[in-house]
């Protein structure tokens, strides 16, 4: 598994220990970030949650400029995440090389530039055009999350793009008025069927959550069952950890299982 550590430019983001809004601040955290377990690194301007002001394209290159270039030095991939085209244009042109397609790819605009600049895309489940205002999943989730990115893969293969889109099942995005146990079900229903979208033969792209609860160490410890090749973290030490965790106590209930019946043959 590896693991994009996640940098915040954006003065909005909830996790405010990842926001680095400089070139020294995101140039110290994108070291840290790669010490502690990060394969490669995730940079964002713009806060998706509900409260988050909606910056233009030039606003959004303004907060991202400075971060981009200290973490392009360090030598590894780094993804932009945006949902303006603009804004992933510049930021390829300044060293990005992964584009963390906030509005899932859903705009012909934001598909056109992957397919001209022949990157990997991150692509989130996602039921709407604008993640901050996002239409409730209704029935199963795990089957309309699969049924969504059938549609969409359809689409990327117009473009040549399957083969390069990592699969997101978009759990860092939500309708903005549900509360935490809302959240927590659906994302626990997602995660647990996350096998379900092995069917594309496509890697799996996960954003863990940054928060140290129990009940999403639970969720975490689900995803890191499920044998992803992506996570998305605010904390790769944690995740590198909890994955070591899960592999272990899996390699040990196989063990036992594994395990012959004893007993005596009378």
């Amino acid at each position: 598994m590896e693991i994009f550590g996640v940098v915040n430019a954006s003065p909005d983001s909830l996790a405010d220990f990842s926001i680095a809004s400089d070139y020294d601040s995101a140039l110290a955290l994108g070291k840290k970030l790669l010490e502690d377990g990060a394969n490669h690194l995730d940079l964002g301007g713009q806060a998706s949650h509900g409260g988050a002001a909606m910056v233009t394209p030039d606003e959004e290159w303004a907060i991202l400029e400075g971060p981009l270039k200290a973490l392009v030095s360090l030598g590894v991939e780094v993804s932009v995440d945006t949902w303006q085209v603009e804004t992933a244009r510049r930021a390829f042109d300044a060293g990005a090389t992964v584009l963390n397609a906030a509005d899932a790819l859903q705009d012909d605009e934001m598909m056109a530039f992957a397919a001209e600049r022949e990157c990997t895309v991150v692509m989130p489940f996602m039921l709407g055009p604008d993640p901050r205002h996002l239409k409730h999943v209704t029935g199963d989730p795990v089957a309309v999350m699969v049924d969504w990115f059938d549609e969409q893969l359809k689409r990327a293969d117009k473009w040549g793009l399957r083969q390069r889109i990592l699969l997101d099942p978009g759990t860092g995005f939500a309708p903005a008025e549900w509360d935490w146990s809302e959240r927590y079900e659906y994302q626990k229903q997602i995660y647990t069927g996350l096998g379900q979208l092995r069917r594309f033969d496509l890697p799996i792209y996960v954003p863990v959550a940054w928060k140290l609860t129990p009940d999403r160490i639970e969720l975490i410890d689900i995803v890191m069952g499920q044998d992803i090749e992506y996570a998305r973290a605010h904390r790769p030490a944690h995740i590198r950890e909890r994955h070591a965790l899960v592999k272990a106590k899996t390699a040990t209930d196989q063990t036992e299982t594994d395990k012959p019946e004893t007993g005596e043959v009378g």
